[in-house]
């Protein structure tokens, strides 16, 4: 039997037929790229990735979790997290982490692994059918190129945009590499300039960068250095704008408002630039300000991002979170504004991060001090002062209590309840016993303090958790009872096309009395095993498995689990997923300390014959009830014999299913 990709199955989905008339993607090309890309890479590019056994562990970027339950098998070709269900295969992971369309996803992929994609220029029809965030994307680009364009290309720009950039001492490759620009100081310029491109007014007013002023669009940004935002994969979502006039009635800088693409709480500036140097480094510096950014990259310091001067939020943090546990927050000497960021830190605190603090001499910020030292004295800086926030915070605040016991007792509490935030107990431990030495407080009392403080945290968590689930909506243990449904086959049905995705391409010998061995091929063997006993799967995606199981073994083919994990109909591929998934590997550790463990490869023919009997179980249980319920139902005498004859032979075949099954039947 020949094991077969089925690439040929791409030709024949509509879904795909109407992807390439609206993205020119050949099949074939979708599946080179698909077997191009390796998910543990694609992963590892927005997770930090730990190598555990065969498969690799991190924290789901899906929801919020301190503890890894977020499984790549480089060997299945998916992720998988077993803690919020999400799952899926490289394509997938690129569509529900940008939000991509399919095509998108496609073109992302294809760039990463240099696979060209050969595409005509959209027509006008075309760009009809390209969807709302897509277009919102578009021109965002299209602006940005204006953008660069007038810094380079027009008096204005030049005159006013580079020669600031320039004074800061940003050389072209970084503002090239940055995508800096200028918006001319006029009305409505680009605004204009992309209407004359074929954007419409509804896609300017959405991503915010026009105004609707009614009647007439002004230009949101008009005579300031620009800034692109961009978000992970490199697309720019939204803008900073910089004005250069001293006039004190404009703002310094204005921002693209909040869009469908651009969220400026989940959003920091230069994650796309900084995010495989954190995986490297291991390690986050924290700063205030886009210069500040690009100052620090020009140098060669390029694990470095800043909130752009918001306060910082948990979407921010949870996007650090995603390569690196470590952050350092690198201050100006500015104590009042760093006192005000202490509710952010504790924030960091509170996610399981490690905080360090660098304060630079008064008057400097990053970009002043990077400017102003080689990278390797900035290094060597960062490094010296570097100190973790817990300490620095007792430290900077205890100098302001001099003199002043209830000062002192409420910085006391203070420093505890920071503390508190702390998800990890040997940590806490740790800092309650540095805090002791630092404000000269017995260990205990801070204990005592702080225990206090995690009971009355964990009673507002289960009254919280109380309060989400009305009592009325938890079912009684004779409601849940009433509802299992013991001729359910579900699970079985699961079981027997997992059966054939993780091993049906494999095969078993069954020794006969007396004769040579009998070699079964398990794909084979399931299917004509169930065809023959007219077996029919419920469950609808189930049953379009098996069909295509069905299809290729009566022409002699097995297709791959690949070619299930990456199906076009994407409720094949997501049951596939879902199936050959698991949380739970053999340690190696067994071999050697010389104990075998029987693995499923090692039983595959009492696998595959239990597996099929318990789903035949069902199926006679099924037949049984049907039976029962036809008696109860006024019948001729013939006919009811008929049917207790049936009912009879069908009882004996249920018990010997049940007796090679090694149940025992209750009455």
């Amino acid at each position: 039997m020949t094991i077969v990709k089925l690439e040929d199955d791409y030709h024949n989905f509509p879904y795909l037929r109407i992807l390439n008339q609206t993205t020119l993607i050949k099949p074939e090309t979708i599946q080179k790229i698909v077997e191009t890309a390796h998910v543990e890479e694609v992963v590892g590019d927005f997770v930090s990735l730990k190598k555990r056994g065969v498969n690799y562990l991190g924290l789901c970027p899906f929801h919020n979790e301190k503890t890894p339950s977020f499984v790549v098998s480089p060997a299945k070709g998916i992720y998988k997290c077993f803690g919020c269900g999400k799952a899926g295969n490289a394509v997938n992971f690129v569509m529900e982490h940008e939000h991509y369309s399919y095509p998108e996803a496609l073109r992302f992929l294809a760039k990463k692994y240099n696979i060209e994609i050969e595409e005509e220029a959209m027509t006008p029809e075309m760009q009809q059918q390209i969807d709302e965030r897509e277009s919102l994307f578009t021109l965002n680009t299209f602006i940005n190129n204006y953008f660069q364009e007038n810094l380079f290309n027009t008096d204005e720009g030049k005159a006013i945009g580079l020669t600031y950039f320039k004074e800061r001492e940003f050389l072209e490759v970084t503002i090239k590499k940055f995508q800096l620009g200028y918006a001319l100081d006029k009305w409505d310029d680009y605004s204009r300039h992309a209407l004359e491109n074929g954007f419409k007014k509804e896609v300017l007013f959405k991503t915010g960068i026009t105004i609707d002023k009614g009647d007439k669009m002004m230009d949101r940004f008009r005579g300031r250095v620009m800034f692109p935002i961009h978000n992970l994969t490199g697309k720019v979502i939204g803008f900073g704008g910089r004005i250069l006039s001293k006039d004190k009635s404009t703002a310094k800088y204005v921002n693209s408002p909040q869009s469908e693409i651009y969220d400026k709480s989940k959003t920091l500036y230069g994650i796309y630039f900084a995010r495989n140097a954190i995986l490297k480094n291991n390690q986050c510096y924290l700063v205030e300000g886009y210069t500040d950014v690009i100052s620090m990259h020009q140098a060669g310091i390029e694990n470095v991002v800043a909130s752009s001067g918001t306060s910082l939020t948990v979407d921010q943090i949870k996007l650090i979170k995603r390569f690196t546990p470590n952050i350092t927050i690198l201050y100006d000497g500015d104590p009042a504004g760093i006192k005000a960021s202490f509710r952010g830190i504790n924030l960091i605190l509170e996610q399981g991060l490690n905080v360090k603090i660098v304060l630079f001499p008064e008057g400097d910020d990053p970009d002043s001090f990077v400017r102003a030292h080689s990278t390797s004295e900035v290094e060597d800086f960062i490094a010296g002062q570097s100190s973790d926030f817990i300490s620095f915070k007792a430290k900077l605040l205890l100098e302001d209590t001099t003199g002043d016991p209830a000062a002192r007792a409420a910085l006391i509490r203070d420093m505890v309840e920071t503390i508190s935030y702390i998800p990890d107990q040997i940590n806490r431990t740790v800092y309650v016993q540095e805090c002791s030495t630092i404000m000269d407080v017995p260990e205990q009392t801070l204990v005592n303090e702080l225990n206090k403080l995690l009971r009355n945290k964990y009673r507002k968590k289960i009254r919280a958790t109380e309060q989400e689930v009305p009592a009325e909506e938890i079912p009684t243990r004779e409601e849940a009872i009433k509802e299992f449904d013991k001729l359910d086959s579900k699970y079985q049905e699961q079981a027997v096309i997992r059966l054939l995705l993780a091993y049906g391409d494999r095969s078993f010998a069954e020794t006969v009395p007396e004769e040579e061995p009998v070699q079964y091929n398990i794909a084979d063997y399931v299917v004509n095993d169930l065809l023959d006993n007219e077996i029919t799967l419920h469950d609808e995606s189930l049953l379009k498995i098996f069909n295509i199981y069905t299809e290729s073994v009566q022409k002699g083919e097995i297709p791959r689990t690949s070619f299930f994990v990456n199906h076009p109909d994407q409720e094949i591929a997501d049951k596939a997923i879902e199936l050959i998934s698991t949380p739970y590997e053999l340690s190696l550790n067994w071999e050697k300390n010389k104990i075998f463990v029987k693995t499923e490869e090692d039983q595959l023919q009492l696998l595959t014959k239990t597996t099929l009997l318990a789903l035949k179980e069902k199926h006679i249980s099924r037949m049984l009830k049907n039976i029962e319920n036809q008696l109860k139902e006024p019948a001729d005498e013939e006919t009811v014999t008929k049917l207790l004859e049936d009912y009879k032979k069908l009882k004996i075949v249920h018990k010997h299913i049940n007796q090679s099954l090694e149940r025992q039947i209750l009455p």
